[in-house]
């Protein structure tokens, strides 16, 4: 239990410092926030969800867009990362960071910057695309086939062990 605490605590903190750090890409309704990458944790670790969650509250509060966004996109945030838990592949899991942030996010950052709420809604759905699938997918899978972070039960539930356990030995 200890462990999980410390864990989300750590995600929690790496999402915010990375959000701040690159503020200038992280805010606005044409952004790239590279801490989005660490939206696919869900799929391989539940303790993933609330570091995620505080992560964006924390960042959002920095962010400067007010009380929608820490509100809106925590929340939203935090329905990504639950139901990217809950997908049955790598693949599937990327697609719910992608799709209620560019919706959620994208409305209310449409609203606020006043930039027409559907370019809002692609600018967001394509930054978060490029981010899941083309950062997060690649940095989860090497963190599964080189280390020993994730729960080995809840990988044997995704069927990764079998591939995790080849492709460990073909490294050695």
């Amino acid at each position: 239990m200890i462990r999980k605490i410390a864990v989300s605590g750590m995600i929690a903190a790496l999402y915010a410092a990375l959000t701040v750090a690159l503020s200038p890409l992280s805010f606005g309704p044409i952004q790239f926030r590279v801490a989005e990458a660490l939206t696919l944790l869900p799929f391989f670790m539940p303790e993933a969800i609330p570091g995620l969650f505080i992560g964006c509250f924390l960042s959002n509060i920095a962010g400067g867009f007010g009380l929608i966004d820490i509100v809106i996109g925590s929340a939203a945030t935090l329905a990504a990362a639950w139901l990217t838990y809950k997908m049955p592949n790598i693949w599937l899991a990327a697609v719910p960071p992608v799709v209620i942030n560019a919706i959620a996010v994208g409305i209310y950052l449409g609203l606020i910057t006043e930039t027409p709420v559907i370019f809002s809604i692609i600018y967001i759905g394509i930054s978060q695309a490029v981010i899941c699938f083309g950062i997060g997918i690649p940095l989860c899978m090497l963190l599964a086939s080189r280390t020993d972070i994730f729960d080995k039960d809840i990988l044997e539930k995704k069927n990764l062990k079998k591939w995790i356990t080849v492709n460990k030995k073909s490294n050695s």
